[in-house]
């Protein structure tokens, strides 16, 4: 069976921008049954390609392909807004494990979201994002 995912902004640069998706991430997103991220991975991924179109340090069309992939994934994800509950998580969540802000602000937003969706599972390449979401 399936799980329904929360992807978090860094898996999604890191399979489209830096390495390419791996076969295994690609099953598993083409798998989960539903697919959820918070508001915040749309202003990471847009701000990252603008950093990418800055700094020349990828060629326009490896971007372009990189940006429509991204909106693409986009358009099958269920947005999670960063509501004042979701923010006021994000101020203590996860004390120990010195969660960036933004990192902290996906977990808050992951939180939420798998209190009311059984079985969500977050995907990211963040390693204490990642130990942090739990199992």
């Amino acid at each position: 069976m399936s799980t329904p995912l929360y992807l978090d902004t860094s898996a999604v640069l890191r399979a489209t921008l830096e390495s390419g998706t791996t076969p295994e991430v690609e099953r598993m997103i083409a798998a989960a049954p539903a697919l959820f991220t918070s508001r915040l991975s749309l202003v990471e991924a847009s701000r990252a390609l603008l950093r990418g179109r800055t700094a020349l340090r990828v060629p326009e069309p490896g971007l372009a392909a990189a940006e429509q992939e991204i909106e693409s994934l986009w358009a099958r994800c269920d947005i999670w807004e960063l509501t004042p509950p979701i923010c006021e998580s994000a101020r203590v969540v996860a004390p120990g494990l010195g969660l960036r802000t933004l990192d902290a602000l996906h977990l808050a937003t992951f939180l939420a979201a798998r209190r009311r969706i059984p079985g969500l599972a977050m995907l990211t390449v963040d390693d204490r994002l990642r130990l942090a979401s739990g199992p």
